[in-house]
Order: structure tokens, then C-alpha cells, then sequence
């Protein structure tokens, strides 16, 4: 052998031993030994043919000293599921390896043929025996760490069982539309022959709730970012916060607001692209104009900025994050979400409408200032995630008593109903469920009478005699709940009434409803149980109800809204904020505030009178002078109403001119 094989050869392994010549094998990638060293013996040095394909062969290797080991000719003998097993076991193995290759020297070809057999099975048995303990030991100890991982993420992740965390579980692959409009669609149709254009192309950033079009504003630094304020037990809480110019930016908004113009929320959008109130407050006045289109692309061109400026530390799907509704600058990123998500069920996309409502609970799942319970469960029958409806409602219903509520009550009977019609349902099975379906809507019936009815007038299905002659689900019936429950109800039937239009739905519907009527009859206890719980409970609705309602725009429910509600102004980009709000920048006060604050009464006085200040006369402070401007004010006014009077009085008005001679020609000129 060369000099030069013999200086590579003499290079130590991982181990740090020697290697001896009868290590190389065939199977390495080298030549016999057997041959190779008779050769060499006789020979001083290789060919140069031979030194050629002997250089190829290690060409294809990176470093040669890393491929002469035990690992490949282990790798070959054990299984691929095998291949787990402990670390110090394969370091003890190697090395009872190396040192039996290290210190055996090949006699012959025959007999080193026979020895490298016989290592073969010893190793493979020795192997074999190792794998076993170890991969025992390995299995329990893999499985108590996923173990402890796992109970830690559901103590952490979820809200308090472990079934909630898969029911509210947010995949990213769920938030684009796309995704479900291939399901029905197809590719090709969704897509059609889009192509992306190379010249002029726009590079935006990467995201999951909306895809950046290249007709919008090229994005900068919005003025918006996310802070850490708390982590405890993994749960992350963060908020948004603004910089010095975008609350700048943010108190021109409050003035465009004030003016009731929307071509001056245009002119600042002009200017600040990204503003998100702006955005917000544009989108419901397209939405009014039903220009829808470019309602939801301004809510999509919200989303986007608010997802540029996510913490590291918040994520879409975890369920970890929490954003406090009580601070203005995360009620924008709530009602963003709400919106887009309105647009989706809108536009036919259900199921993702569903992982943005999981989105939004998420993010407060104790207080839900929107109110998503309300929704869910619609969003859940109309996109047929009929199993989860039921996790979910076994899930809460211990902790929020989810049955209290009438959407909850009705779906969770018709989910029921529902998988019992499935044709894949064992018969057994499909009976347990028809009758637990049975149960549940008598219950429901008797604890809402209320619904019935209007159920019934939005299906436009005219109901029997026996069931509008019954005081139980007459009109008494539903003057007299109360105004909570009256607005529950009308938000749920006004909502999920096409979801009770089929025909077998109403079939079953009318034969519980006359179960319901005999149960009426003969004085079961629940009727009367259930009626004193209703005038227990309902009196009145909480904030995040009426909000909700607000926000759904169900003719029905708005309606039923106490008057402390509807008397208040309320606006698009901050609809019902809460009392208790967390204010962390102010709004400077205006040096004319008092004049932009004056009634469309007092205006008119002062264009009459100029000299008259109502504003000024509150400021002064002096109940003489109080007094005398009340009294100027009354003498101003009384001479106003005279001279009106007056006015009126003489006005005469002229008759038109008399046609003295009637056989005049119409074509003569006067």
C-alpha cells in the first residue's frame, strides 16, 4: 500500500482508536483487504488506474473517517421503528465493536470471512438484547414526558378541561377562505387561471388571516405595536399600544367624527392608510351604501395591519393569549375579527367563519365581550361540526350553564337530531340519539314558550289550531317574558330560523310540540318549575349582550333593546365601550370647545341676535348675571315670536290676473 494510503488510514475515528487495515470492508466502499494486501506486498505502489478509481470512490464521501464506523452496518440490520434507542446504549455497543475490529488481525480470506460472520450474529444479538432494554426503557420514559407535556399544555392552554381545548382549537389552515371554498368549488374554479405577474410584482408580508392585494397602500410603519404585560401559568397577556403620532392621528379621527362627514374620514384614510378606526368606520358606512366589496376589503386591510404588528409571544392558535377588552386599543382588533367574520358567513364560508369565532373567544374566553355564546353554535350546525357543538356543550355547560340560554337550548336538540339522521349511524345508536333529541326539545319548548311562534311566522309555517288556541304558546305567552329573555330570543330566532325550514326538522318539531301540549295539560311539575325560574331569572341583560346585539343587526333583537341603550349614540369603531375602561392616553380639550358644543337652538338665536352667548352666560358663574341673560333671553324671544306673528298675519298673497276676454287667441302676445 502507498504512503499515502497509509497516512489517511492512520487517522483516528470518533472513538479515537487506531483502525488496522481488516476494518475496511467492500461494504464501506472499499476494495477486499485480502487481494488489495497481497498486492501491495509485491508492489510498492498502486497503478495509476487502480490509484484513480480508489481517489473516485473517496470523492464521494466528505470525510472518510466519518462513514468507517458501526453505524451504517447497524443501520442496515435494524428496523427503522428500532432506531430509538438510548444514547449511552449505542456508545457502549461502538465501542465493543471497535475494540473487537481493532484487535483481531485477518489471517486469511477464508477464515476472515468466517470471523466477520460470526461477529456479524454476536453483534446482532448483543444488538438486538440492547435495543429490547433500551427501547423499553425509552418507551416509558417517552410516554411519561408526554405525559407531563401534555396534562401541563391542557392545564395551560385550555380553559379548564381538557375537551375544551380541542373544541376551541384554531388551525391556521381553517382561517383562509380559500380552504373551503376549494372543498366546495374545487381548485380550478376558486382559482381559474390566476397567475402571478413577475413585472410590478409587490412583496408583502407573510400572513394567516389575510392575504395582502397588491391594489392596496404600500405598507409602512403604522404607529401600532404589542406589548407583554403579564405571563402566568403560560398564559400570555399582551395589548396594543399606539405611538405619539398615531394618537395624534387617532384625535383627527374623533373630529372627522364629530363632523358627521364621511369625505373627511376619506381625506384622513388619504393620508394614513393603515389607520384602523378609520378603516372600521369606513367599512360600516360602504356596507350601508351595499357596497360590500369594499366593506370587507377595508376590514381585510385592518386585519393585515394588526397582524404586522403581532408580539412574538402571541399566537393565533395556542389559545395562550389574552387581550383585555376594557382598553381601547384591543376593542379595534376584536371588532375587526367580529366583521371579517361576519363577511365570511355572509359570503358562504361557514367553517371559517367558525375558527374566527374560536378566534375570538380565545382571546377572553371568562368575560367574551362579544358574546360569541350566542353565535357558536349557529356557526357550528350551519357548518355541520355537529360532534363538536355536543363536546362544547357538555364541556361549559357545568361552568356557564349554556342550557339557560335559548340558542343553546334549541341546538343543542336539533345537533342531536341531526347525527341521528346520518345514514352511517348504527341503528341503536341513531334511536339513542333521536330520543336524547326528543328530550332535549321538550325541554326547550317548556323553558321558552316564547320561540315557538315566531319560529314558526319566519319559517312561514302556519301552525295548528290545538297550538294557537293554547294559552301556553299564545301571544300572552310572549308579552309577559321578560325583556332579557324577549331579546334572546328574538336575536336567536331572527338568526337560526333557516336552519328549522326543512321538513323532517318540522315534522319532528310539531310532534314534540304536541307532546309538550299534553305534558301542559296534565300539570307536569317541570311547566311550573320552569315558568318561576323564568321570572327569576332575564331581568336584565348584561352589556356584552346588548353589544353583541348591536353588532348582529337582527331587525328583531335591535328592536327589543332597553331604552337606556337606544337613547345613547352609538358608534361604529367603539359600540357600547365598557364603564370600567382602561384609558392609557387622553384626548387633549380644543380652545373652542364651547362654541362646537352649542345646540342647533342656540345657533339660530345667535344668527338673529349676535349679541347672544348661552355658552358664555353658564360660564360666568354669577346668579345675577344668570338671571338677567334668562330674562334677556325670555324678552328676546318673546319679541321674535310677536314679530313672527305679525309676519304671518300680513301676509297677502296675490291672485292670480282674471281672463276678461275668453275668446282671445291663444297665439296673441300681451
Amino acid at each position: 500500500m502507498s504512503t499515502r494510503a497509509l497516512r489517511r488510514l492512520k487517522g483516528k475515528q470518533r472513538g479515537q482508536e487506531t483502525l488496522g487495515p481488516g476494518d475496511m470492508t467492500a461494504e464501506h466502499g472499499f476494495e477486499e483487504p485480502a487481494e488489495e494486501d497481497s498486492d501491495s506486498a509485491s508492489a510498492p505502489s498502486l497503478s495509476n488506474s487502480r490509484r484513480k478509481a480508489k481517489n473516485k470512490a473517496q470523492k464521494n464521501f466528505s470525510n472518510i473517517y466519518e462513514v468507517i464506523c458501526d453505524e451504517d452496518i447497524e443501520a442496515e440490520k435494524i428496523a427503522p421503528d428500532e432506531n430509538n434507542v438510548s444514547e449511552n446504549t449505542d456508545e457502549l455497543t461502538k465501542n465493543q465493536q471497535r475494540k473487537e475490529f481493532c484487535h483481531e488481525a485477518p489471517a486469511s480470506k477464508s477464515g476472515d470471512k468466517a470471523k466477520k460472520k460470526r461477529k456479524k450474529k454476536k453483534n446482532k444479538a448483543s444488538s438486538e438484547n440492547g435495543q429490547d432494554t433500551a427501547a423499553d426503557a425509552n418507551i416509558d420514559l417517552i410516554l411519561e414526558n408526554l405525559e407531563h407535556s401534555h396534562s401541563h399544555s391542557l392545564q395551560s392552554d385550555s380553559y379548564g378541561g381538557p375537551d375544551r381545548r380541542t373544541v376551541l382549537h384554531v388551525e391556521h389552515r381553517n382561517l383562509n377562505p380559500e380552504t373551503e371554498l376549494k372543498r366546495y368549488f374545487g381548485a380550478r374554479a376558486v382559482l381559474g387561471d390566476q397567475r402571478p405577474r413577475q413585472r410590478n410584482r409587490h412583496f408583502h408580508r407573510s400572513t394567516w388571516m389575510t392575504s395582502p392585494k397588491d391594489s392596496w397602500p404600500r405598507f409602512s410603519r403604522s404607529g401600532i405595536s404589542m406589548s407583554l404585560l403579564l405571563s402566568k401559568d403560560n398564559i400570555h397577556y399582551l395589548t396594543f399600544e399606539h405611538n405619539r403620532e398615531y394618537q395624534q392621528v387617532q384625535f383627527k379621527f374623533l373630529d372627522a367624527v364629530e363632523s358627521m362627514d364621511p369625505n373627511n374620514i376619506v381625506a384622513l384614510l388619504q393620508l394614513n392608510p393603515y389607520h384602523i378606526d378609520s378603516l372600521l368606520q369606513l367599512s360600516d358606512v360602504c356596507r350601508i351604501q351595499e357596497d360590500q366589496e369594499m366593506a370587507r376589503d377595508l376590514i381585510e386591510r385592518a386585519l393585515y395591519s394588526f397582524e404586522c404588528a403581532f408580539h412574538p409571544l402571541f399566537s393565533l392558535t395556542s389559545g395562550t393569549s389574552r387581550l383585555d377588552y376594557l382598553r381601547p386599543e384591543n376593542r379595534a382588533f376584536y371588532l375587526a375579527l367580529y366583521k371579517h367574520m361576519m363577511f365570511l358567513e355572509k359570503r358562504g364560508c361557514p367553517r371559517t367563519a367558525l375558527e374566527y369565532c374560536k378566534l375570538i373567544l380565545s382571546l377572553d374566553p371568562d368575560s367574551d365581550p362579544l358574546c360569541m355564546l350566542l353565535l357558536i353554535d349557529f356557526l357550528m350546525l350551519r357548518s355541520r361540526e355537529y360532534q363538536c357543538l355536543v363536546q362544547l356543550f357538555h364541556d361549559w355547560e357545568e361552568h356557564r350553564n349554556l342550557s339557560q340560554l335559548p340558542n343553546f337550548a334549541f341546538s343543542i336538540a336539533l345537533c342531536h337530531f341531526q347525527l341521528s339522521q346520518q345514514e352511517d349511524m348504527d341503528p341503536d345508536e341513531s334511536d339513542k340519539l333521536r330520543r336524547e333529541a326528543d328530550l332535549r326539545l321538550q325541554d326547550a319548548l317548556i323553558m321558552f314558550p316564547g320561540v315557538l311562534m315566531p319560529l314558526l311566522d319566519l319559517c312561514t309555517v302556519q301552525p295548528d289550531t290545538t297550538v294557537t288556541s293554547h294559552a301556553f304558546f299564545g301571544s300572552r305567552t310572549q308579552i309577559g317574558q321578560p325583556q332579557a329573555l324577549a331579546e334572546l330570543t328574538a336575536l336567536f330566532v331572527g338568526r337560526s330560523f333557516t336552519l328549522w325550514k326543512e321538513a323532517g326538522v318540522m315534522q319532528w318539531l310539531e310532534t314534540n310540540v304536541q307532546i309538550v301540549l299534553h305534558r301542559v295539560d296534565v300539570k307536569d311539575p317541570l311547566v311550573e318549575d320552569y315558568q318561576n325560574k323564568r321570572k327569576q331569572r332575564y331581568q336584565s341583560a348584561p352589556r356584552n349582550i346588548h353589544r353583541h346585539v348591536l353588532l348582529s343587526e337582527v331587525k328583531g333583537a335591535s328592536s327589543s333593546l332597553p331604552l337606556e341603550v337606544t337613547t345613547q349614540p352609538v358608534m361604529g369603531f367603539d359600540p357600547l365601550p365598557p364603564l370600567d375602561s382602561i384609558i392609557s392616553y387622553t384626548r387633549p380639550e380644543r380652545l373652542h370647545a364651547g362654541a362646537s358644543n352649542e345646540s342647533t337652538l342656540s345657533l339660530f338665536f345667535r344668527s338673529l341676535l349676535p349679541n347672544f352667548n348661552l355658552q358664555d352666560g353658564q360660564r360666568q358663574g354669577d346668579d345675577q348675571e344668570v338671571a338677567r341673560a334668562g330674562q334677556e333671553l325670555n324678552q328676546e324671544v318673546n319679541r321674535l315670536m310677536v314679530a313672527m306673528r305679525d309676519m304671518l298675519l300680513n301676509i297677502r298673497f296675490q291672485e292670480p290676473p282674471r281672463e276678461d276676454n275668453p275668446d282671445r287667441d291663444d297665439e296673441e302676445w300681451d
